[in-house]
């Protein structure tokens, strides 16, 4: 069984950090493309960040270029989300994704397994 398990999450007032960390167990981590999505209230999931299995790539979303930093353990089979100079506009719950395949995908759909959710508030 897959378990995703996000933990980090919190309330920080602006231009605080936050590091959030997803621990994944069930599945083959090193062969495992993560992301990072967001779901503010009365809105969407969007795509925040994805790492390739080595680590070596990464894509964003403008919304969080160069304020965030997405990066993997696969030793630890954990991937972390730094996330500096944070706005209001950051708040949401955010989820931890994993898909059997390489490519970065930025679409939910194409995410197999999905954590419960650590919630961000980000307070002006």
């Amino acid at each position: 069984q897959v378990q995703l398990v996000e933990s980090g999450g919190g309330l920080v007032q602006t231009g605080d950090s936050l590091r959030l960390s997803c621990a994944a167990s069930g599945l083959t981590f090193s062969r495992s493309t993560m992301g990072w999505f967001r779901q503010a209230p009365g809105k969407g999931r969007e795509f925040v960040v994805a790492i390739s299995t080595s680590g070596k790539i990464t894509r964003y979303a403008d919304s969080v270029k160069d304020r965030f930093t997405i990066s993997r353990d696969n030793a630890k089979n954990t991937v972390y989300l730094q996330m500096d100079s944070l706005k209001p506009e950051d708040t949401a719950v955010y989820y931890c994704a994993a898909r059997n395949a390489l490519g970065l995908s930025a679409l939910r759909y194409e995410y197999e397994y999905w954590g419960q959710g650590t919630q961000v508030t980000v307070s002006s």
